[in-house]
């Protein structure tokens, strides 16, 4: 589901109506829990039962894995008490190459999403009105929408040929909520030309739409979790977890490409590019930029170009706990991240028992007393906290410190991690 702005083919009908009634009951169900071993490194926590954990000892296989090129279909939805004031083409402009492309570089190429959006509009056969879309949307209300969807454009779409499924509604139309916009996960995948539809994406975006929205909610079709808080009267800052730092805290950070604890679990990260470091003692390492890679136009500071092959290493990581780990990574001003407010050694706890939206990962923030770029951050208190050369971190509450000796000819950042007791 997007954050507000800041200061933010089915063969058989009947079939649809049996599958969805049992949508009414929750939204939040991920499908089969089929576990695929992933990594056996010593740090990569257990993935848990909770909705999108952080765990990535083995992959959920009943997400969709980004480790290759996959299909979306776009499909556009107009109703009865709306004539549409947009063409499919333009709505299709939006989200596309930008959502394309922002993939494609935070996986440093190795996947590919490619849409293959509809030409026309798909009339549904009731107003905008009749559905009440909003952000926290009745289940019996979105399960008649997403039937009345779907059997709408049964007879245009082979659903068997795609990966991912984006519903977009004319943005105009009365009865349409941005803010609804989200993922639904069906608690009993739709049978779908022989495939089976777990989720769906669920597009009620303005012309223009917020900033990488797509993105985000297409994170969550590969198992990503919210990263941002919302508060519980709707009110006050919703970025106290993560801040400007990764796409599923927000759409409109400055530096919102993805963590390389996502990247890793993701497959995009490659072992040998994740180092394990005991904490026990003193580790010295360098670190390539996150987001320094193959074909990834490099914008560099203070003279120092950043170059990257990609394959460099890029995550840092120290168990603290069975639950829990400390993540260390370089952030520069470089592929999606170009427009960051600052740059250095980004530290990070994460935690594989806490669910979507439950503060999975916390940004730890090595400049408490300051704040940064509060012209455009989403939350300027922690858009200062990356480790700069020169500077040292004592991470509260443990054992560990930090400390950014100096960068390399190429840009890459030199790093030792070492018991705070010891340095």
């Amino acid at each position: 589901m997007p954050r507000p702005l800041p200061r933010p083919r089915l063969r058989s009908t009947a079939a649809v109506f049996t599958t969805l009634a049992a949508l009414a009951a929750t939204s939040l169900f991920t499908g089969p829990s089929v576990a695929e071993p992933f990594s056996a490194a010593p740090c990569a926590l257990q993935r848990t039962k909770v909705h999108h954990s952080e765990g990535l000892d083995t992959w959920n296989a009943a997400y969709p894995r980004p480790a290759r090129s996959l299909d979306a279909v776009m499909v556009f939805l107009s109703f009865p008490d709306s004539e549409p004031l947009t063409t499919p083409a333009e709505l299709t402009a939006d989200h596309f190459p930008v959502t394309s492309r922002y993939f494609a570089q935070a996986s440093y190429g190795r996947f590919t999403l490619r849409p293959h959006p509809l030409r026309n509009w798909i009339r549904m056969p009731r107003p905008s009105t009749a559905y009440a879309i909003q952000r926290d949307w009745s289940a019996p209300h979105r399960a008649a929408y997403l039937r009345d969807a779907l059997a709408a454009s049964d007879r245009q779409v082979d659903y068997s040929r795609y990966d991912v499924v984006y519903l977009v509604a004319d943005p105009h139309a009365p009865g349409v909520d941005s803010d609804a916009t989200k993922v639904v996960n069906l608690d009993s995948p739709l049978r779908a030309d022989g495939a089976d539809i777990r989720r769906v994406v669920t597009v009620f975006e303005n012309h223009p739409p917020d900033r990488l929205v797509l993105a985000h909610e297409t994170g969550h079709v590969f198992d990503l979790p919210d990263l941002y808080h919302r508060p519980a009267d709707g009110k006050g800052d919703w970025d106290t977890h993560v801040g400007d730092w990764d796409l599923m805290g927000s759409q409109f950070g400055l530096a919102p490409d993805l963590f390389g604890w996502h990247k890793w679990k993701l497959g995009w990260l490659e072992e040998r590019q994740v180092v394990c470091v005991p904490g026990s003692e003193p580790a010295r390492l360098t670190l390539e930029s996150l987001g320094a890679g193959p074909g990834v136009p490099a914008t560099g500071t203070a003279g120092v170009p950043v170059f990257g092959s990609g394959r460099g290493t890029k995550l840092a990581v120290v168990r603290t706990g069975p639950d829990r780990v400390l993540a260390f990574e370089a952030r520069g001003a470089v592929g999606n991240d170009h427009a960051t407010c600052r740059q250095g050694v980004l530290v990070y706890r994460v935690r594989n028992g806490a669910e979507s939206g439950g503060g999975p990962v916390q940004v730890l923030d090595a400049h408490p007393r300051t704040e940064a770029c509060w012209e455009n951050s989403v939350y300027p208190a922690l858009a200062d906290a990356p480790v700069g050369v020169g500077e040292s971190f004592t991470v509260p509450g443990e054992d560990v410190r930090v400390e950014v000796e100096g960068r390399t000819a190429s840009g890459a950042w030199t790093v030792k991690i070492s018991p705070a007791r010891e340095s």
